[in-house]
C-alpha cells in the first residue's frame, strides 16, 4: 500500500516535470519570422480550420494555445541576446534589442517640413548663423547675475544712477537725471500705445463683425473703455482669472467674445432637484397645454402697447399740424376775397351822390 503510494507520488512528480520541460519547448513545422527590434514573431503555419469554423470554447483554447507557443518562441530568442546589468549589478538585466526590420505603418501621414522665411533663405545665402545669447550676464556694479532685459537687469536703470553722463552737444546745466527720467516716462508711454493699438487691432481681427477704431490718445467714451478693458484683461495666459478688478467691475472673468457665459448643473450633484427638473420636463412635453413664457408675454404686450401709443401720438400730430395750416391760410384767403368784394361797395355811394 506504501509502496502503490510512493509510485504514485514519484509518477506524478516525473510527468510534472515533463510538463515543465514541454512549456518552453515548442515545435512547429515552420520556424517563426523574428523582428526583434520590434517584439514582433510572425507565425506562417497554417493553423487548423476545422478547430476556427465555429465559435464556442474549443476555438478560445485553441487561439489561447496559439498565442503561448509563439510568446515562448519570441521570449526565447530574446534570452539568446546579449544581456547587461542596469545600474550596476544589483540592477535588472537588460537585454540589448538590434535594428528593427519592418517598418510599422503610421496612424498618421508624417508631417511636412515648414518652409522657411525670407529670413532664413537670405542667412542661408549669406552664411549668417544665429547666435544664442543668454538669458543672464554679469553685473560688475551688484556683483552677481542678472537678466539681460527686464526688471532688475544687469546695469539697473540708468535714470536712478548715481552718474550721469552728459552728452555731446548738450546743454551743459541741463539736468541729466530728469531727461532720463522724461525719456523712460516717454518710452512707457509709447509701449502702452503700442500694446493698445495691438490689442485693438486683435480684438477687429478676431470679430466678425469690423469694431470701430480706438483712441488711446483720449476720445474713448464709456463703452469703448469698457470694451479695450475688457480685451486687455482676457490677453492673458489665465483669461483675466488672476487679475485684480476695477472697483464696479463683476467678479465673473469676462469671456473672450464678450457674451454671457454658459453654465451646466454638475454631473453629482442634488439627485431630488434634477428628478424634479426631469418630471417637469417630461410633464411640459406630454401637456397638450402650451408653455406660456410670461416674461416673453409681458414684453410683447409692452411693445404692443408702445406701438399703438406712439402710432396715435404721430396721428394726432399729423391733425393739429393739418388744423394750424387752415387757419393760417383762412384769413388770408377770406381778406383778398372780401377786399376785392368791397370796393365797389364802397366806391358807389360816392359815383350816385355825384350823379344825384
Amino acid at each position: 500500500m506504501a509502496a502503490l503510494r510512493v509510485e504514485e507520488v514519484l509518477a506524478a512528480a516525473e510527468e510534472q516535470e515533463a510538463e515543465k520541460r514541454r512549456s518552453i519547448t515548442v515545435e512547429k513545422e515552420l520556424e517563426l519570422e523574428y523582428d526583434l527590434g520590434n517584439l514582433l514573431a510572425v507565425d506562417r503555419n497554417p493553423p487548423p480550420a476545422a478547430a476556427l469554423r465555429g465559435a464556442g470554447p474549443r476555438r478560445e483554447v485553441l487561439l489561447r494555445a496559439l498565442a503561448r507557443d509563439n510568446t515562448q518562441l519570441l521570449v526565447s530568442r530574446l534570452w539568446e541576446l546579449p544581456a547587461e546589468r542596469a545600474g550596476g549589478a544589483g540592477g535588472p538585466l537588460v537585454a540589448q534589442l538590434p535594428e528593427p526590420t519592418f517598418r510599422l505603418p503610421r496612424e498618421k501621414p508624417p508631417p511636412k517640413p515648414r518652409p522657411p522665411t525670407r529670413w532664413e533663405q537670405f542667412a542661408r545665402l549669406k552664411g549668417i548663423r544665429r547666435k544664442k545669447k543668454t538669458s543672464l550676464v554679469w553685473d560688475e556694479q551688484a556683483k552677481e547675475w542678472r537678466r539681460r532685459w527686464g526688471y532688475r537687469r544687469a546695469g539697473g536703470d540708468p535714470s536712478r544712477a548715481w552718474l550721469a553722463e552728459v552728452p555731446a552737444g548738450a546743454d551743459p546745466e541741463e539736468d541729466q537725471f530728469a531727461r532720463l527720467r522724461r525719456e523712460k516716462r516717454e518710452r512707457v508711454a509709447r509701449n502702452e500705445l503700442n500694446r493698445l493699438r495691438n490689442l485693438a487691432r486683435a480684438h477687429r481681427a478676431g470679430s466678425a463683425v469690423p469694431a470701430a477704431p480706438l483712441h488711446p490718445t483720449g476720445h474713448q467714451d464709456r463703452d469703448e473703455l469698457r470694451r479695450v478693458a475688457r480685451v486687455a484683461r482676457v490677453s492673458t495666459a489665465s483669461l483675466g482669472r488672476f487679475q485684480p478688478r476695477l472697483p464696479k467691475e463683476s467678479a465673473e472673468p469676462p469671456s473672450r467674445s464678450g457674451g454671457k457665459k454658459r453654465r451646466f448643473e454638475p454631473l453629482l450633484g442634488n439627485l431630488a432637484a434634477e428628478r424634479s427638473r426631469q418630471l417637469e420636463l417630461l410633464r411640459n412635453m406630454g401637456s397638450k397645454k402650451p408653455v406660456l413664457d410670461i416674461t416673453r408675454a409681458v414684453n410683447k404686450q409692452m411693445r404692443q402697447e408702445e406701438a399703438e401709443a406712439a402710432a396715435a401720438n404721430k396721428g394726432k400730430k399729423q391733425s393739429k399740424r393739418g388744423k394750424r395750416g387752415r387757419r393760417q391760410q383762412r384769413p388770408g384767403r377770406s381778406g383778398k376775397k372780401s377786399g376785392a368784394r368791397r370796393q365797389p361797395q364802397q366806391q358807389k355811394p360816392a359815383g350816385g351822390g355825384t350823379g344825384g
